[in-house]
């Protein structure tokens, strides 16, 4: 059985903290806050390894990765911080980032006689990639004692896994990838960033911060297990580019419109699927949950924008209106549910937070549902440290259960993979999907 060695681990601050009041201390918004009792985000890139090297050179490149950390937490304050609370005699509690260079984790392993063969070969996600990831298991509020960034690289025979992990309370998919962006690039020697994150919380100008959160609402079981067990697994499904388009083209051609997107289509499909090979009452409500961007709704909200921006939407349908609707159907419905996130709906979620603040657990979260998490918009395969691009994304263990979907973006341009949660026995169902298996890349 393959074993991972751990090498190293440190502390990596930022090189020339800037000294600015703007950034030594940041607020947490409702979108943040609602996060305080899940999971990290984990996730990361696998490459090949560089030109043959001797052990003074993989040192060289370790090296390097650590210099260059330290210098894009410079422009990344949040993340060699810590989130800070205090206390009052009302029984509530506020919390913050304090950007005090506490540090981030980083940490330098070896993945004993594992190749990238043996990462991106199985039919299922191995369960050794579980183990490319530091700061397993944390909840989002311990935070307040761990770091909110966490590196670890990789070493395999053949290739190189640089893993990220960001504490949600922090940064949303879109502020991940943007901090892996900017890695990247000052990993290739730039001294500045293309695109510099923006801290300020310019949004909703009636929120009054700090934000006071009743300290009865963690009063839950916090030893609750957030990785998940078997007997689920995971699997990727590889979509290319005219596959989605013929989707996008039946889906709209379907309801006489334009105005279905490919990914809409795309996850209708593969849902209609799921629905179909899943042991489901066709009387029991199933429901599509998919996470939407603020930062193109709200005129505040600068692309750039570092921290969580992101409200969850979902369509509801009984298990047989599913199955018996056209893809064209659903993604309408999708089409209409998100059209209603306007600027105003989006301030309202916000306000009415403050008032009735609720956390993001896993009890909450229910098996007749299907998730989303991250995107193919995302910039993954961009990100070329200074030895080349990389060949696969994964994500580590975080919260995962029956009916988690990460999308990522497909290494050829327009394609798109979406790596599923699900029990054995769906996939198995799947597989024998004549319909659905038709629009897979194998």
């Amino acid at each position: 059985m393959a074993t991972i060695r751990f090498i190293s681990s440190s502390i990596i601050q930022a090189k020339s903290p800037k000294k600015e009041t703007e950034t030594e201390r940041i607020e947490l918004t409702p979108w943040d806050l609602k996060h305080l009792l899940s999971g990290y985000l984990p996730e990361g890139l696998l490459f090949h390894k560089p030109k043959p090297q001797a052990e003074e050179q993989g040192k060289a490149l370790i090296h390097h990765l650590e210099t260059s950390l330290s210098r894009t937490l410079d422009f990344f304050p949040p993340l060699a911080g810590r989130i800070a609370t205090i206390e009052y005699e009302d029984k509530t509690t506020s919390f913050f980032i304090d950007c005090n260079n506490a540090g981030a984790l980083f940490v330098h392993a070896e993945a004993e006689g594992v190749t990238i063969s043996d990462v991106v070969k199985p039919v299922y996600v191995p369960c050794i990639v579980s183990s490319f990831f530091p700061l397993s298991g944390l909840k989002n509020c311990d935070g307040i004692f761990k770091p909110l960034l966490g590196v670890q690289v990789t070493e395999l025979v053949d290739g190189i896994f640089v893993g990220v992990t960001i504490n949600h309370c922090v940064a949303d998919g879109v502020s991940f990838w943007h901090f892996f962006n900017s890695w990247s690039e000052i990993s290739r020697g730039s001294f500045h960033l293309s695109n510099p994150p923006v801290f300020q919380r310019p949004f909703l100008d009636s929120i009054k911060y700090p934000i006071r959160i009743p300290q009865s609402l963690f009063k839950q079981i916090f030893h609750e297990e957030l990785i998940f067990v078997s007997p689920l697994k995971e699997k990727i499904f590889h979509f290319s580019k005219p596959n989605i388009a013929k989707l996008k083209a039946k889906a709209n051609a379907e309801v006489g419109t334009d105005n279905i997107s490919s990914l809409q289509a795309l996850l209708s499909h593969f849902w209609r699927s799921v629905i179909r090979n899943k042991k489901i009452d066709p009387g029991e409500e199933m429901k599509f949950v998919l996470q939407i961007d603020a930062r193109p709704r709200m005129r505040e909200l600068p692309e750039e924008y570092f921290g969580n921006a992101v409200q969850s939407g979902s369509i509801t349908m009984k298990a047989t209106e599913v199955q018996g609707r056209r893809v064209g159907d659903i993604a309408r419905e999708m089409n209409k549910m998100i059209a209603t996130h306007t600027e105003d709906e989006l301030k309202k979620y916000l306000e009415y937070w403050i008032a009735n603040p609720e956390q993001m657990t896993k009890p909450t979260i229910k098996t007749n549902r299907i998730s989303i998490a991250s995107s193919p918009r995302f910039n993954m395969y961009g990100n070329d440290f200074g030895w080349g691009r990389p060949i696969a994304v994964k994500s580590g263990a975080a919260i995962k259960y029956d009916g988690k979907l990460i999308l990522y973006c497909g290494a050829e341009e327009g394609s798109i993979d979406i790596e599923a949660c699900l029990l054995p026995e769906t996939f198995d169902a799947m597989a024998n999907d004549q319909e659905f298996m038709d629009t897979v890349t194998i």
